[in-house]
């Protein structure tokens, strides 16, 4: 029997390009940010100083992908998830994860991408550090639509969520494969927006935690990863879970 994932270790926009027209029942993913600084010199620094604070000091390898400025950014979102429409068959789903200094230019750019908007849903993190005289900045969000009209049907989701990001242990053991990875509980609740045994699409798979989510609650998965250790990451962590 055949593991119920793929995953190519590639560019997501020409792995896109070689998918057949309305394939697929959802896109959900977890792209790139550019975000993680205010200024172009903080964009384009080391993730791991982004992302984690340790530069240089995490286990964690960089990934690419990270640098654009806004601009550009809006504008190469619009170029893949236009290619991802045509993937998607018509009433299916974009489910897209992004923070709140993108999250403008993300439901502008799913629009461009021929997408209907549906909503955002907050990813609240209970752990988030705290700032004196700020406002606490403890939410992610997803942004989702669909191609063109869906019916209602399936199962009823969350409007948000609570969860902590994944962490490693006081034991050392290595929970965070990624420095922007999911909680895979949050990433199988995402997946049952799509029936069991339809085909999930992620084109920045990062830790492969929308695969192995979509694999555990009886989807089919496909995925895409530009940076050859994640992608050697994933397929290990996948392998290692699924005993495939």
């Amino acid at each position: 029997m055949s593991a119920p994932w793929t995953l190519h270790n590639g560019d997501a926009m020409g792995w896109l390009a070689t998918l057949e027209t309305d394939s697929a029942a959802a896109v959900i993913t977890d792209p790139p940010y550019s975000s993680g600084g205010m200024l172009r010199s903080d964009r384009t620094g080391d993730t791991r100083a982004k992302y984690s604070g340790l530069k240089n000091r995490h286990h964690i390898s960089n990934f690419s992908g990270d640098n654009r400025d806004g601009r550009s950014w809006g504008y190469w979102m619009a170029l893949w998830l236009g290619e991802a429409a045509r993937v998607v068959r018509p009433g299916g789903v974009l489910a897209m994860c992004t923070d709140w200094r993108q999250l403008p230019a993300a439901t502008d750019a799913l629009q461009a991408g021929g997408w209907v908007w549906r909503g955002i849903v907050p990813w609240i993190k209970p752990d988030a550090r705290p700032q004196r005289g700020r406002f606490t900045q403890n939410a992610e969000f997803l942004v989702w639509g669909t191609n063109g009209p869906r019916p209602f049907g399936g199962e009823c989701l969350p409007g948000y969520y609570l969860a902590r990001a994944p962490r490693n242990n006081d034991r050392g053991a290595h929970q965070r494969r990624h420095l922007t990875q999911k909680p895979l509980d949050v990433m199988r609740s995402l997946v049952q927006i799509v029936e069991p045994g339809e085909l999930i699409l992620d084109p920045f798979a990062g830790a492969g935690t929308t695969l192995l989510a979509a694999a555990l609650e009886g989807r089919r998965a496909a995925g895409c990863e530009l940076h050859p250790a994640h992608a050697a990451s994933a397929r290990a962590r996948l392998d290692e879970a699924l005993q495939t």
